[in-house]
């Protein structure tokens, strides 16, 4: 007996049912098995073009389907429908929602406090370092960030959130098996084994054709509170995705970039049009608070390592020297060991590359590359260009 599962997709692959045509149906009968059951009349009564609901009486390539539905598990993905409890809540109440999503790792998809950070693929070192640090610090605060894998921003804003030991997640323009590009497939599976998701409404196998980028664009700005464009330039397709926010009632955030590159003239132009100014993690917040509720969480455990403080320690003039504080309270934390030799490195004159820094202390790349965000979100490391540290 075939899996009820196979209607949902058998119905999306029916020529002429979209988004807006399923939820249509699926409100009206409550289950796509059950469409399928139908005559023709009774779906064309629901508003169905009379041609639509003969093509899906007709629809017996259900083979393929079947095979669809067993390859999930071995690449570690699911199926969430618009009737599954776990469904993207955001989502759920856009115009044209997916009757389904693929999705390939282990976050929850019901989670509410996710923003969007997209921007140029050939994005300026500024450009990417914004992102980075975006993904990092609102990672660090407890949201998920959500972006689309791409070259440039996007893939710095995935990094930034796995940095900060958060949840990312990755939407597609192709099937959740297909990696684009492929220099980030390294990036794909840090995503899904950090906790976050690789998302598509695509089948299995589909490739990223053109075509299937401004309809993704609906579902990366639906699952979210907001969309941060960091770097658009005029024809950017991340102009798109802040259109279907504006059409979602999305807020739409906009970093100020140079008049004098064609990289932010998109991005500029949406801080014209009322979009709000990002310079830092703060402004995003002070918009979404109302939406957020108070108080909202900005640390949660289960996404973030606080970060840690240094002991008090003798000036130079013998007095006692204020401690470092953490970035989430008022009270100080005794600094690991590893942390504290790791200082030690570290100057206010001299950037030393993230390599160096490895060397010199003995540490491993994991540990250091943990110590330097933990401190740098504590405010006792700078981070520079060129993955450069200094003391802050």
């Amino acid at each position: 007996m075939p899996s009820p599962d196979i209607y949902w997709l058998a119905l999306r692959r029916v020529h002429g049912v979209g988004p807006r045509t399923c939820r249509l149906l699926i409100d009206k009968f409550g289950s796509p098995e059950r469409i399928f059951n139908m005559a023709a009349d009774q779906i064309a009564e629901a508003g169905v073009p009379r041609n639509v609901a003969h093509s899906i009486v007709e629809f017996r390539d259900f083979d393929p389907l079947e095979k669809e539905l067993c390859e999930l598990p071995r690449i570690g993905a699911r199926l969430i429908k618009w009737t599954d409890p776990d469904y993207p809540p955001n989502l759920r109440h856009i115009a044209d929602p997916p009757p389904y999503l693929f999705v390939r790792g282990t976050a929850k998809m019901d989670e509410t406090n996710c923003i969007a950070i997209v921007g140029a693929r050939a994005a300026s070192d500024a450009g990417r370092r914004m992102a980075q640090r975006l993904g990092l610090e609102l990672a660090a605060k407890g949201f998920v960030v959500v972006s689309g894998l791409a070259r440039g921003i996007d893939g710095e804003a995935h990094q930034g959130a796995l940095d900060a030991h958060g949840t990312t997640v990755a939407v597609l323009g192709c099937g959740v098996d297909v990696v684009y590009p492929a220099e980030h497939r390294k990036l794909a599976e840090a995503i899904v084994e950090g906790g976050g998701a690789i998302v598509s409404e695509l089948p299995l196998g589909a490739l990223p054709m053109a075509e299937n980028f401004p309809v993704r664009n609906r579902i990366l700005s639906g699952l979210c509170l907001g969309v941060i464009i960091v770097e658009a330039a005029e024809k950017s397709g991340s102009l798109i995705s802040a259109r279907m926010a504006l059409e979602q009632d999305r807020q739409v955030f906009a970093v100020p970039g140079s008049p004098l590159t064609g990289k932010t003239r998109g991005s500029n132009r949406l801080l014209k049009e009322g979009a709000r100014l990002v310079e830092c993690v703060e402004d995003v917040l002070e918009e979404l608070a109302p939406q957020l509720g108070q108080p909202f969480n900005f640390q949660k455990a289960a996404n973030t390592r606080p970060a840690p403080a240094v002991k008090p320690e003798k000036a130079p003039n013998g007095t006692t020297a204020e401690p470092a504080r953490s970035p989430h309270g008022n009270e100080p934390t005794e600094i690991i060991d590893d942390a504290k030799s790791l200082l030690h490195h570290l100057t206010l004159e001299d950037k030393l590359h993230v390599d160096s820094i490895i060397e010199v202390s003995g540490l491993n790349a994991q540990t250091v590359l943990r110590l330097l965000l933990e401190l740098e979100l504590a405010g006792r490391v700078a981070q520079h260009p060129g993955k450069l540290f200094s003391l802050a």
